[in-house]
Parts: C-alpha cells; sequence; structure tokens
C-alpha cells in the first residue's frame, strides 16, 4: 500500500532550508495498513480506472482520493458527522443552513490537513 510522507528528509540526497516543510513524498509498503484499509485503496483505485476508461478526455490526471483516506484517518480527532444541507430548486438558503454547510466545509478541511499545514 502507498503511505504519504509529508515533511520528512531522510536520505543523503535531501536537503532542505525549511525544514521540509511541504515536500511529499509517496513509499510503497505491501504490509502497511490493514485488510479493509487495503479493501479501501483498491476499491478507490478500481472506481479511477472506470471513471478514467469511460471519460478520458475529461479525467483528471491523477487523484488526491488516497491521501485525502490517510491525512482523514491520521486526524480522526475532527468530528465529520454534521448532516448534509440539501435544499430544492425553489427554497430560500437561510442562515442556519449555510452556516452548517460552512462548518462541515472547515472541519472537512482541516481533517485532510497534514501536520506541517499543507494538503
Amino acid at each position: 500500500m502507498w503511505k504519504l510522507k509529508i515533511a520528512e528528509g531522510h536520505g543523503p540526497y535531501l536537503f532542505s532550508t525549511n525544514k521540509y516543510v511541504g515536500r511529499q513524498i509517496w513509499e510503497f509498503d505491501p504490509d502497511a495498513g490493514s485488510a479493509e484499509e487495503r479493501a479501501a485503496v483498491e476499491e478507490a483505485r478500481e472506481e479511477y480506472k472506470k471513471k478514467f476508461k469511460k471519460d478520458r478526455p475529461r479525467a483528471l490526471p491523477c487523484s488526491d482520493l488516497l491521501m485525502r483516506m490517510q491525512l482523514k484517518k491520521e486526524n480522526n480527532n475532527i468530528d465529520l458527522s454534521i448532516p448534509l444541507v440539501r435544499l430544492g430548486e425553489k427554497e430560500k438558503v437561510t442562515y442556519e443552513a449555510a452556516t452548517i454547510a460552512l462548518r462541515k466545509a472547515i472541519r472537512l478541511n482541516c481533517a485532510i490537513q497534514a501536520r506541517d499545514c499543507n494538503k
């Protein structure tokens, strides 16, 4: 399984003047993660392959889904259980609905932040 290493700089050929802030290195470890995590990664990979084959001209060159999955797991102390706000076509946006949607977006953004504050 691939694992994202952020702000780490171990190696004779790596040099940094800012303590590797923002540096991202992907490492492969075939024994990393639980069976459920490996299954989730494989499912995400297959889903991306299907989307790429279906609509190749508009498919993104890469997906950051693996990074988001890993960062959400590492930042598991953030509550993401705020319910979705659904509005019909003719419904007006209320202060409460906008506040709930904004709160959910901010929490999700916090959940996918790396420890060096980069995404």
